[in-house]
């Protein structure tokens, strides 16, 4: 398996093909697609993401440019209770995202796996710049983000056309050295 990050609760990995189900019924889900880009997320959209990931690139130079989904799921139960997005912008910056059952969010899920995934690339891959986009009006994800340690960069206003009107935008980054001085 091309990653496989512990915390005491949860392992993030590469998603397996029986994750699919709970994975496209959380995403199916109008409170978690509402500032997504999908609607209507069906197993055959899940079955489709898999089949186009090639995990083997995730530790590969061949990584650039490539998205990979990556499962959250709990040690004690094996069950899914969401998922990270990683985009490869180069070797040194990457692009987050992350996506969290209904049922297991508000406690602590998002927060655990995202301080674990910066972890292992400022620490364990030695990455300079993590970023991540979300929708302004998506106070949670904004919330989480500066929560976990990101400043935010940029304000895009009515910059996307998403689901019928124009939408702003917030970046966040964080800096390998920032991280440092956060966690010494």
């Amino acid at each position: 398996m091309a990653i496989a990050l512990e915390t005491t609760s949860f392992s993030i990995r590469a998603f397996e093909f029986s994750d699919l189900p709970a994975f496209s019924h959380y995403r199916n889900c109008p409170e978690v697609a509402r500032y997504q880009s999908w609607v209507d997320y069906s197993l055959d959209d899940a079955i489709k993401m898999f089949e186009q990931t090639n995990y083997k690139l995730f530790s590969t130079d061949e990584r650039i440019g490539h998205w990979f989904q990556l499962a959250i799921v709990e040690h004690s139960s094996g069950q899914l209770l969401g998922d990270l997005a990683v985009h490869f912008i180069d070797n040194q910056q990457v692009e987050i995202g992350f996506t969290i059952a209904p049922e297991h969010q508000n406690k602590g899920v998002a927060t655990r796996a995202i301080k674990r995934l910066l972890s292992y690339f400022f620490v364990e891959q030695d990455v300079h710049r993590i970023t991540a986009i979300t929708d302004s009006k998506n106070l949670a994800s904004v919330r989480l983000l500066e929560k976990t340690g990101f400043r935010r960069e940029a304000h895009f206003v009515k910059n996307i056309f998403f689901k019928g009107a124009w939408g702003d935008e917030y970046v966040f980054a964080m800096l390998q050295e920032d991280y440092q001085q956060r966690h010494g």
